[in-house]
């Protein structure tokens, strides 16, 4: 070997002589790039490209955006008083009831949605569960002013319902029960979450294998023992994964609350829509901002959790 190819091979190590620890960080990188461009990687990244592209122009950057005026004052410098303000007083009531209504409505939605998806499995013929998985994805997408609407005709305070238990001598709403509370609110999320609870839980419960069930038999487990000891512990974290999808959902949701409630109970998203609106206090125009980074700061968090769920629940249903 001579003197000459002995450097070069030195030099494709990391360099001859001197510091390298950052020469082969470098090749490696390289090295991905060009497996990348010669097997033909690439034309399965342009497939999912258009996706990014829309992901980076409608939510990254707007984030991005609602962050930074978070921390403008109205002379745009760097502030923190947009956040004092939103963080204390009807804001922070308005946060409390955020989180308070979408943690009532995801476990709620969450209980309800997984007896619903175990008993749709368990059903012998394909034809209710075909119904039921169809229903529900037309009802989990179903929200805004035409469910708030229909909700007003059903339970409102003259609503078909009301109407039928008032002639029978109990009216709803002379023993303390109102649409228009977060206790309404609760019962008409779960119009969307319960049927969305369903499609997430159906794939990890149909994920269970037979075989597990009849091993277990086998040993002397019964039923319960069988849910308790394996399909508990299997189905928990999709379970969790489901709740915090179903808890984001809440928590955002806007356009039904408003319309149900015309901005009487205070809820952040009720809250940033009225701020928009023009409704701003004098000297803080970006208070909606910092109300809009503290709901982004809820979701990432939540979003963290159900990455982190969804990896340990990979591991077995697959």
């Amino acid at each position: 070997m001579t003197v000459s190819s002995l450097g070069e091979d030195r030099e494709s190590e990391g360099g001859f002589g001197g510091n390298n620890t950052s020469e082969p960080i470098k090749g490696s990188a390289t090295r991905s790039v060009v497996r990348f461009l010669k097997y033909g990687n690439w034309r399965r990244f342009m497939g999912v490209l258009p996706f990014i592209v829309y992901l980076g122009i409608f939510l990254l950057i707007p984030a991005i955006s609602v962050v930074v005026d978070a921390f403008k004052g109205d002379n745009g410098n760097f502030t923190l008083s947009n956040f004092s303000i939103g963080f204390s007083g009807v804001y922070f009531e308005s946060f409390k009831n955020s989180i308070q209504l979408s943690l009532f409505s995801a476990v709620i939605s969450t209980v309800v949605g997984l007896l619903v998806a175990l008993a749709i499995v368990a059903s012998p013929g394909r034809t209710l569960r075909a119904v039921v998985t169809a229903g529900s994805g037309v009802f989990a997408n179903t929200g805004g002013v035409p469910l708030a609407f229909s909700f007003v005709a059903t339970l409102g305070n003259f609503g078909l319902v009301t109407e039928l238990l008032t002639k029978i001598g109990y009216n709803p709403y002379n023993h303390g029960f109102s649409l228009y509370s977060v206790l309404g609110l609760t019962i008409v999320y779960e119009y969307f979450l319960i049927p969305l609870m369903v499609l997430i839980m159906i794939p990890p419960i149909d994920a269970l294998r037979k075989e597990w069930v009849d091993a277990a038999a086998s040993l002397g487990a019964t039923r319960i023992q069988f849910w308790r000891y394996i399909g508990g512990p299997l189905l928990a974290p999709p379970l969790l994964a489901g709740f915090l999808v179903l808890f984001t959902d809440s928590f955002a949701a806007y356009a039904t609350a408003a319309a149900l409630t015309s901005g009487t109970i205070p809820i952040v998203p009720i809250q940033i829509g009225s701020l928009i609106s023009g409704n701003v206090l004098v000297g803080h125009a970006h208070l909606g901002n910092a109300l809009g980074a503290g709901m982004i700061g809820v979701v990432i968090i939540a979003a963290i959790m159900y990455g982190f769920v969804q990896r340990r629940a990979s591991r077995w249903l697959r």
